[in-house]
């Protein structure tokens, strides 16, 4: 039984008032990135990633633009320890790229992370110690004095043997469990580890700040940044970092407001892979920069590749409703959703915007390599018109009018209600074909010759019937008036040509097909469509014209 009164708030809130951050409605630049996916990701794998799959997944981080990664906690295990060896040794570390390598703040693992990193051409020595309440007491049983001196002693031993070991180091120091510290207490150990390290104008050091568990609403985490930002030693010297997870599932929204709060870097993961509920997401930050008009530096315009690669390296799954990256992110099944997307994708065209703003879709799919027709207009039972011919004119040029259209959305969301199951464009297609078309069994036109008589025409035409021709003559104010009037005579029906519309299937081109739709009313009150298409628009016509008559007497 849930028993809410076992929890308590755990995190601390800033001496004072730091919500400066509320004044600022939106992020003006990227921040430095970092990615973690190779150790914190990793870690938190079922199956850790092989050497070959951290090879194939540093590539695709390079790829994506990233310059600092973080590659491991090469003290931890042998395949940690080989992978950066592997990289510093096959030179496989691009010039302006800084690896990053994790280590506790103890003596041997401090110094087996030196081994590790040695003739890197640029490496960050990351170090941690966890300063919180609960792991004072619970874990350490240290007063807050002996585990600042852990801290103090990390930052001297890290700096002492850069000097003795080849290559181009940089310092991080993180207070694990941040968000469950007071904060007076994490600045005092943060400055008591700067005044170690010495920042300078050639000697940047990263304090990264980390919501090792998130306790707090997002703006608590924005706060306690904004104060370690204003009261930190040598600020102008120090790159602040963030380092979000995502236990309460806001993530993204402590790193948007702590950014805008003063920190400068995030380290988070693609697709948010990582302890527990995961590390932030790496990609819904960037790419809700974009979608803002600020460019993240970083390149994910080809979604589905990073998508694929991730779940073959990981054999982790990307839900298909995750931000920017799932399946069915830009679907619109609804009905009405559709027929604003349809209207505003018209409007977008006609108009010539470069400016994005169709309704329902924040970003244009095009720029991560998704599509319109396989991305956003989705056919189902909820379905309706305005998708259904926004789909058919995308795809195949077909330009429905629209009472054809609401009556084909019907026919669609009744085959897709019958088999339980999502249409393709093909099937849409298929279900139009087959329910528009003139069929081989039903009455055809055969030769047809027109001729001008004042302001009207007269038509002499050959109707076909299983195989036989039968010539008709009439006359009307036009050629399809007069193939209707002639239809009448052959049949004897009685109907109301109410709907006529046309177009070419092609811009340009003597061989341009023409396309006819044609709408009847039938005496009940029923309407008839039929469609179709000849290289001769009277053709096109005259077919619509017999495919809407077979329809309303297939319905009798």
């Amino acid at each position: 039984m849930m028993d809410a009164s076992k929890y308590k708030v755990g995190y601390f809130t800033p001496p004072g008032t730091y919500n400066k951050w509320v004044t600022k409605d939106h992020i003006e630049k990227p921040p430095v990135w970092c990615s973690v996916d190779m150790r914190d990701g990793n870690q938190s794998l079922v199956i850790p990633m092989s050497l070959e799959e951290k090879l194939e997944y540093f590539k695709v981080l390079l790829d994506v633009g990233f310059k600092e990664i973080e590659v491991g906690f090469p003290a931890a295990s042998e395949t940690e320890y080989e992978f950066l060896r592997t990289l510093i040794d096959g030179k496989m570390i691009p010039d302006d790229v800084t690896v990053q390598v994790l280590t506790q703040c103890r003596e041997h693992i401090i110094r087996k992370t030196f081994d590790a990193c040695k003739g890197a051409p640029s490496a960050i020595i990351h170090f941690y110690n966890s300063v919180s309440v609960a792991q004072r007491e619970q874990v350490f049983k240290k007063s807050k004095d002996e585990i600042k001196k852990i801290a103090v002693d990390g930052a001297k031993l890290v700096k002492k043997l850069a000097s003795e070991y080849e290559g181009n180091f940089r310092f991080e120091y993180s207070p694990e469990s941040f968000t469950g510290t007071e904060p007076e207490y994490a600045l005092e150990v943060c400055n008591a580890v700067l005044d170690v390290l010495e920042p300078s104008e050639t000697n940047n050091v990263i304090i990264n700040l980390p919501v090792t568990v998130e306790m707090s609403l997002p703006h608590i985490y924005a706060s306690q940044v904004e104060y370690i930002s204003e009261n930190l030693k040598y600020r102008e010297y120090v790159t602040l970092s963030l380092h979000p997870h995502n236990d309460r599932g806001t993530g993204v929204a402590d790193t948007e407001l702590a950014l805008l709060a003063g920190a400068d870097r995030v380290e988070g993961t693609l697709f948010g892979n990582g302890e527990r509920t995961g590390n932030v997401d790496i990609i819904t930050l960037a790419m809700n920069m974009y979608t803002h008009g600020v460019d993240p530096k970083l390149d994910f315009s080809n979604m589905p590749y990073l998508v694929e690669k991730y779940e073959k390296t990981t054999g982790m799954k990307v839900n298909e409703r995750a931000p920017y990256a799932g399946a069915l992110v830009f679907a619109a099944f609804s009905g009405s959703h559709q027929d604003a997307i349809a209207k505003g994708m018209k409007y977008r065209e006609e108009k010539e915007l470069h400016q994005w703003n169709v309704p329902y879709i924040p970003l244009d799919p095009h720029d991560i390599s998704r599509t319109y027709d396989a991305d956003v207009i989705r056919v189902n039972s909820q379905s309706g018109k305005g998708g259904i011919g926004y789909l058919l004119e995308q795809n195949y040029g077909y330009v429905l009018p629209a009472g054809m259209k609401e009556h084909l959305s019907y026919l669609c969301k009744g085959v897709s209600d019958q088999l339980h199951k999502e249409l393709k464009p093909a099937e849409v297609l298929e279900i139009f074909k087959n329910n528009y078309f003139l069929h081989a069994s039903a009455i055809s036109v055969g030769d047809m010759h027109f001729f001008r008589r004042g302001n009207g025409v007269e038509i002499e035409i050959d109707f076909v019937k299983d195989g036989i021709p039968t010539t008709v003559k009439a006359s009307g104010n036009g050629s399809l008036d007069a193939v209707s009037n002639a239809l009448k005579t052959y049949t004897g029906a009685e109907y109301e040509l109410q709907v006529y519309t046309e177009h070419s299937m092609q811009e340009r081109g003597s061989g341009s097909v023409a396309a006819a739709y044609i709408g009847i009313k039938a005496p009940d009150g029923a309407m008839n469509w039929g469609v179709g298409t000849d290289t001769d628009i009277i053709h096109a016509g005259a077919n619509a014209l017999l495919s809407a008559y077979n329809n309303m007497i297939n319905v009798k």
